[in-house]
């Protein structure tokens, strides 16, 4: 099962590094506006927001809706070549794609958080960060058209459900499926400082996700050196994946507002210093921490927290990736100016603020 984990979240993650690093530049490429792009690259999160609630009652996060999800996903992503130069068919066809991401990737954390132990999961998800670096390295070299990405966008699309696949047939025996109970309902509530500071994250991320290509090589830097500037983040992320373990047998809520309030501090270096290649790769170091231990704490705490842990997980990529990402690209296309990261820095020190004052009893003690 490590393998085959291993291997998915390998492919995943080099298509989510063609999606964020490079697909905002073939849109540029194709004529779109930042506003375009903004909207555009909204839809996917969009979607990963609403399709938590189909499953609160209506529907079983189980081994079938798992492969129903990575066929819809292939098929979406090989309708990216003909709606490419389309805005409203491309449109269509990304919250088509946001659709089925939202459901696949909590599927497999939950199976490998019930799978793995927490330093062996750590181990096993910097696979993703290696996927993520070998194509910002390699298509940063080689992208010349937008159909550079789109191509290897479907490739590396195909390759993940491939090997979703392989996840489900290798444990066919046991049968897998967060199951609505009437005695354990889902409350989102009960918790709603770590929900809202889980969205304000990753509203922050919004510039960073869809414009930090643009934002460095409109200040200079090349998209060459930009894709090593996205690299060295990914080392640094992969180099705590692979030590964190020992972190979080730590208190988790400690960790997670740590991790917040560095993300705060990495957008205030980009916005002070944008020029600056060595403040630059020192802000990008702190990618260690905003997200590859914020990831990993986030979910290992909704982990503890829930009984119903896959929903648990897809209301996090909803909530923080979904509707946060869908916002943050909205807020990052309209504020797109030398100041997008002064406003993204202020953003994630609401969310810090959100969970420092928040009261303790809304908490289990984690």
């Amino acid at each position: 099962m490590y393998a085959r984990l291993s291997a998915f979240y390998l492919f995943y993650f080099a298509a989510v590094g063609v999606y964020v690093i490079f697909f905002p530049k073939a849109l540029q490429m194709a004529g779109y506006t930042s506003l375009q792009i903004g909207t555009l690259l909204s839809a996917a999160p969009l979607m990963r927001f609403f399709a938590p609630f189909l499953f609160l009652k209506h529907l079983r996060l189980d081994d079938r809706t798992f492969l129903g999800a990575l066929m819809l996903m292939s098929t979406g992503v090989l309708l990216f070549l003909p709606a490419l130069h389309h805005f409203w068919l491309l449109l269509s066809v990304n919250l088509l794609f946001g659709a089925a991401m939202s459901v696949t990737l909590p599927f497999v954390e939950t199976r490998a958080l019930e799978s793995l132990a927490r330093k062996t999961y750590g181990r096993a998800r910097l696979f993703g960060s290696i996927g993520f670096i070998a194509i910002a390295l390699w298509l940063g070299r080689i992208l010349e058209t937008p159909y550079d990405a789109v191509h290897y966008l479907i490739a590396t699309i195909l390759l993940t459900a491939l090997f979703g696949a392989a996840i489900v047939f290798a444990d066919r025996a046991h049968a897998h499926a967060d199951v609505p109970s009437d005695g354990d309902p889902f409350d989102l509530l009960r918790h709603w400082p770590l929900w809202s500071a889980f969205f304000l994250m990753q509203v922050s991320f919004g510039g960073f996700y869809n414009f930090f290509t643009i934002y460095e090589t409109a200040h200079g830097i090349s998209l060459e050196t930009t894709s090593w500037l996205w690299s060295f983040g990914v080392i640094c992320e992969i180099v705590m994946f692979y030590f964190q373990g020992p972190l979080l047998q730590k208190n988790l809520m400690t960790i997670l507002k740590i991790t917040i309030f560095a993300t705060s501090l990495r957008w205030a270096m980009l916005w002070l210093f944008p020029d600056s290649l060595p403040m630059t790769f020192a802000a990008q170091s702190l990618h260690a921490l905003s997200f590859a231990l914020y990831h990993t704490t986030a979910i290992t705490l909704l982990h503890t927290l829930y009984r119903r842990k896959a929903l648990a997980q897809q209301f996090f990529l909803g909530i923080s990736y979904g509707l946060g990402g869908f916002v943050g690209a909205l807020v990052a296309g309209r504020l797109y100016d030398e100041r997008l990261f002064l406003y993204e820095s202020l953003i994630a020190f609401t969310a810090f603020v959100v969970l420092f004052f928040a009261k303790k009893q809304l908490f289990r003690t984690i």
